[in-house]
């Protein structure tokens, strides 16, 4: 009876855990997506002040690493997602 119970209680803190994991993914999967949308316009050099050759190919490089760093977060969430 107490392996049961056992069971089911790891199994209720893996799905919580799961959740969690979820939520915080997903987070910074939004938060990548706001990044590269804004390096994305420095890259065009629509951001006053920001607007040199040096500027925009950082912004491009920058929106590069967090298109990259949305696809881990959105995978990852997708992964916990699929554990709740």
């Amino acid at each position: 009876m107490s392996h049961t119970l056992t069971h089911a209680k790891i199994s209720s803190n893996i799905r919580t855990q799961n959740a969690a994991n979820y939520v915080a993914e997903s987070v910074q999967g939004a938060a990548a997506t706001s990044s590269k949308e804004a390096n994305k316009e420095q890259a065009k050099g629509n951001v006053p002040g920001k607007d040199s050759l040096t500027d925009r190919a950082s912004g491009a490089l920058d929106a590069t690493s967090d298109k990259l760093n949305e696809k881990k977060h959105e995978g990852s969430a997708s992964a916990n997602k699929q554990g709740i």
